[in-house]
């Protein structure tokens, strides 16, 4: 194909993609549905502790623990976090985990195992390395490892040293995840996190060097100032720290939510047009290095758990994004932490204070959630399966869920026109071939039956 048709042939899909609303529309990311905009107040601590005693008996879970304190504030974040410059504070919220955790396992069934432990935040490194190994062996005292369990820590090369990787890898942890968002200099002086590539390998030889072999990283697309050649240059930095899965994010600005997002001038971001040049760039660098393309956004090695699992068939989404875990329950701890549950969602009161009171009090924090409807079930699956797989399976859903083919295929077929039938819908299901990909998202969307426009979400490229 010569150069001219390929160029054509691009335009073209640029402005399909443009006349379908890419590059205007603002749509969920889908880690979870209902989206938490939707949870409501009528989900308490006792449905929390009857969903957890609910657990069959000697089965795998995973547990998700939220340290929600950084040093410093980095502009670009919009998590639950807060700026701490002593450690009383943290010392008093791993003693509150701690109670959390005795909580629990008086509710928690016999014989349960964690598949996964997750620490988020935040910045789980500012623990001491006291803390970490007073932490783990509450987890631990819980419920023990499965096999083949993955514990994995959110590590910020800014905040870690060997006594701290000690004390992690001591404690279990068999994978270690890095953000990155971008190396260049002054991109990191605009968005308020500078971390230098040379303290990103300091922390990245460090974790290699206590046999840690699994290497999540995170890279974010959409920032200000952002260039082709900048992010080019800080892929192939990237690349040269081989890691084995990566989260290739489109930064989301959302001021009204993230007011720190306000320090970030809104005139230096790239136009949608240009968010879609530069994730293309950063995709094309990891696919020409052997990565597998996972769902929208991630990118992994080919032994990779969830290369495995994307070719099995078994990948799934939750909120840390893609996973190969198929546990059923995921157990959030700290302060605004989401549990998920056959049953329905649960989500930690978010502020820090009212959390602790809580605990303090010897009941869990339960503040909002949602309990699954049937129609929630079979329309969390169609998405799941969308995100995941960019494909519907109609038998699944028919087998698995209260449905029936006519119902789903009328679903898939009102998705597809809202596309111009750029989608494939046949007995089988509905596909998206890749040049529809861009779309998944809005996709996704035509599948939720919920209000969207009172809920904040960013942009779908």
């Amino acid at each position: 194909m010569s150069v001219i048709s390929f160029n054509a042939m691009h335009m073209v899909a640029r402005t399909q993609l443009s006349r379908l609303g890419l590059f205007d529309a603002k749509v969920p990311r889908y880690t979870s549905y209902p989206t938490s905009p939707h949870f409501k107040n009528d989900v308490k601590p006792v449905d929390f502790s009857n969903w957890i005693e609910a657990i069959p008996e000697n089965s795998e879970i995973s547990l998700y623990l939220h340290v929600p304190f950084c040093r410093r504030l980095c502009w670009f974040c919009a998590c639950r976090t807060q700026g701490t410059a002593s450690g009383e504070p943290v010392t008093a919220y791993v003693e509150t985990l701690k109670d959390e955790l005795s909580l629990l396992q008086r509710h928690l069934p016999r014989g349960i195992r964690l598949s996964r432990l997750h620490w988020g935040g935040g910045t789980p490194t500012l623990l001491s390395p006291d803390h970490i190994r007073d932490l783990s062996a509450a987890v631990r005292e819980v419920a023990d490892f499965a096999e083949g369990y993955e514990f994995s820590v959110e590590i910020d090369p800014n905040e870690i040293d060997s006594s701290r990787l000690d004390a992690l890898f001591e404690s279990g942890m068999n994978r270690a995840s890095i953000g990155v968002q971008d190396f260049d200099p002054e991109i990191q002086k605009t968005i308020g996190r500078e971390q230098s590539f040379d303290t990103t390998k300091r922390a990245v030889d460090m974790i290699r060097d206590r046999g840690i072999q699994s290497l999540n990283a995170d890279i974010l697309y959409g920032l200000p100032d952002q260039t082709r050649s900048k992010i080019v240059d800080s892929v192939q930095k990237l690349l040269s720290l081989s890691p084995d899965r990566v989260a290739l994010y489109g930064y989301a600005h959302v001021p009204w939510m993230a007011k720190r997002q306000q320090m970030i001038p809104s005139d230096a971001l790239p136009r949608p047009n240009e968010r879609l040049d530069l994730f293309e760039t950063a995709r094309k660098l990891f696919v020409w290095d052997n990565y597998d393309e996972i769902g929208i956004d991630h990118f992994a090695t080919r032994e990779d758990g969830l290369s495995l699992a994307a070719r099995k068939g078994t990948l799934r989404r939750n909120f840390q994004g893609y996973t190969d875990d198929t546990s059923d329950v995921l157990i959030g701890l700290g302060a605004s932490s989401i549990s998920k549950f056959p049953q329905g969602y649960a989500q930690n009161a978010p502020a820090t204070s009212a959390y602790t009171k809580a605990i303090r009090a010897h009941d869990f924090s339960t503040v909002r959630g949602h309990s699954f409807t049937e129609q929630d079930k079979l329309r969390a699956r169609m998405i799941e399966m969308l995100m995941c797989d960019f494909r519907v399976d109609t038998a699944e859903l028919v087998h698995d869920y209260k449905t029936t083919q006519g119902e789903v295929t009328d679903l898939l077929k009102r998705a597809n026109s809202e596309f111009e039938n750029l989608l494939v819908v046949d007995s089988n299901g509905l596909f998206v071939p890749p040049e529809a990909r861009p779309l998944t998202r809005m996709i996704a969307r035509s599948f939720d039956a919920y209000d969207l426009s009172s809920a904040g979400h960013s942009s779908a490229i």
